[in-house]
């Protein structure tokens, strides 16, 4: 055993966090074998509509320059009887998007289409703040809410008002698709983390009678739903996540199709994607301290009072990740003390990296093999970039748990999109940025460490830490240098968002 208090109580510190980071990991297996189990038990609606109702399409933007106008083309597509469809643009924006988004509209109005541009002058509540406000004059029954940067497919209000036919149906998901999944490494491995959300977690949740999330667009709400609920609060930054939960807690029913894709432009700068994280990250937990009291208060079974703590607590997972960048030398210097060091790669490290790291691969080499039976395997080979990438983003998602829990409620920070679909389509990287700050610093110094930290243990032969060192140097160093990239237009020549090389 160690002879050094200091070095056993680092131990410990360690063997907590990872046996935390454990638990969440045990969670992915359970989320692996409900999909699983589930897959086959799609849901069918349980009676076809006998005339179709009245839709409402609400259109929240905010300064959408480079996407409005696919936005609106797609909306006007849509396979729906004009006479029962109305749109709504609901526009907070302050640039030229304000004045394109009137041009649209109305040449939209010209051709027929009851379609309305609501412009407001503040951004009271931010997103939920404008969907409450368009919810006042929506004329439909049921309310398809669509972000700037998705594409709805003509079929999607067809494929989807039947499941309303049950009257406790209160919200109907679709999955989305990605235009730009092949564009960059960055977008490859965003697919990747969004599958094994919206294809594994929603899909296990919902067929197994656990709560689900609306994912904040490119969904069906029935309008009694939304107001019954409560209607669109912005208490969080999550409106999305908020307003599901209390939907359910309320008795409603959700479905998740995950057959049915809304394609959608993922983020093709870093520091858009770590402000979108942040977001996400920082709402969860809002929404975990609003609601989760709540939750266990209900008459729910034991079953969806477990998943929903493990759904609302779970991007805790990433301050025990960054306690893990503090905690990991001192407790691999304890592992190379004499016999100790053995027992403990056999007692701890083993049996943590089974249940820790081991189901975040099986996770999402599941939900690749899933939709890509045929290439599924080229999609695995990004595996090591994506778990390098979730170390990255520690500090960035660590700093938004903080502040979740701490009340820090903020400014919804949109996330800036710039149409890309193709390869050769230029990144048009002048008109919106994401605000500067410390945390690509932080992230460099970690990165730093860690590449010091790589090189020590090189030259001390201990094989097993070195795969794991060399994921944290990378991460870190990646998403450091992709965001300080974004700042310096010299530094941009070696990453893949540089204009002239696309062009080219």
């Amino acid at each position: 055993m160690p002879d050094n208090l200091g070095t056993i109580i680092w131990t410990l510190c360690y063997s907590a966090v990872l046996l935390g980071i454990s638990l969440y990991g045990l969670h992915r297996y359970l989320i692996v074998y409900l999909f699983l189990k589930n897959r086959r038990n799609a849901p069918q609606p349980l009676a076809k509509l006998e005339s179709l109702p009245r839709v409402t399409v609400q259109l929240p933007i905010f300064n959408e320059l480079y996407v409005v106008e696919r936005l609106l083309d797609s909306v006007s597509k849509l396979d729906y009887p004009l006479d029962l469809l109305d749109v709504q643009v609901l526009d907070d924006s302050t640039d030229e998007t304000r004045e394109l988004a009137t041009k649209l509209v109305g040449a939209l109005q010209a051709k027929g289409f009851d379609i309305t541009h609501i412009h407001r002058t503040d951004r009271t509540g931010f997103k939920a703040g404008a969907l409450e406000n368009g919810l006042q004059t929506a004329k439909g029954e049921f309310i398809l809410i669509l972000d700037a940067d998705f594409v709805p497919t003509p079929d999607v209000l067809k494929r989807t008002v039947d499941y309303f036919s049950d009257p406790k149906v209160g919200m109907i998901q679709t999955r989305w698709g990605h235009l730009n999944r092949t564009y960059s490494m960055l977008t490859r491995v965003q697919a990747m983390f969004l599958d094994g959300h919206l294809l594994l977690e929603q899909t296990g949740r919902n067929r197994s009678g656990r709560f689900i999330n609306f994912n904040g667009t490119a969904g069906v709400w029935r309008k009694s739903c939304i107001v019954e609920a409560g209607g669109w609060q912005h208490d969080t930054l999550t409106e999305d996540l908020d307003l599901s939960y209390r939907a359910q807690l309320k008795g409603w029913n959700f479905v998740f199709l995950p057959d049915l894709v809304t394609p959608a432009e993922l983020p093709v700068d870093m520091n858009g994607f770590k402000s979108q994280q942040h977001r996400w990250t920082k709402g969860s937990i809002q929404t975990c301290r609003k609601l989760l009291p709540a939750v266990w208060r209900a008459e729910l079974p034991l079953k969806v009072k477990l998943e929903a703590t493990m759904h609302l607590t779970s991007n805790y997972a990433f301050l025990l990740l960054a306690a893990i960048c503090v905690l990991m030398q001192p407790s691999i210097a304890a592992s190379t003390n004499g016999s100790w060091g053995i027992w403990r790669t056999i007692l701890l490290d083993i049996p943590i990296f089974i249940t820790g790291s081991l189901p975040a691969i099986v996770f999402y080499v599941v939900s690749q093999r899933e939709l890509y039976p045929r290439s599924w395997w080229r999609e695995v080979l990004y595996l090591p970039a994506l778990l390098a990438l979730t170390i990255g983003l520690a500090v960035n998602n660590a700093w938004a748990v903080i502040q979740g829990m701490f009340g820090v409620t903020g400014e919804f920070t949109r996330t800036p999109k710039y149409g890309i679909q193709t390869k050769t389509q230029a990144w048009k990287k002048t008109k919106y940025s994401v605000a500067k700050n410390l945390l690509p610093f932080i992230e460099i110094a970690f990165a730093a460490y860690f590449i010091y930290f790589f090189a020590h243990e090189v030259a001390a032969h201990n094989w097993l830490a070195i795969p794991f060192l060399a994921l944290f140097a990378s991460g870190f160093s990646y998403v450091a240098m992709c965001s300080l990239a974004q700042w310096f237009p010299q530094l941009r020549n070696p990453w893949r968002d540089n204009d002239e090389a696309l062009s080219a």
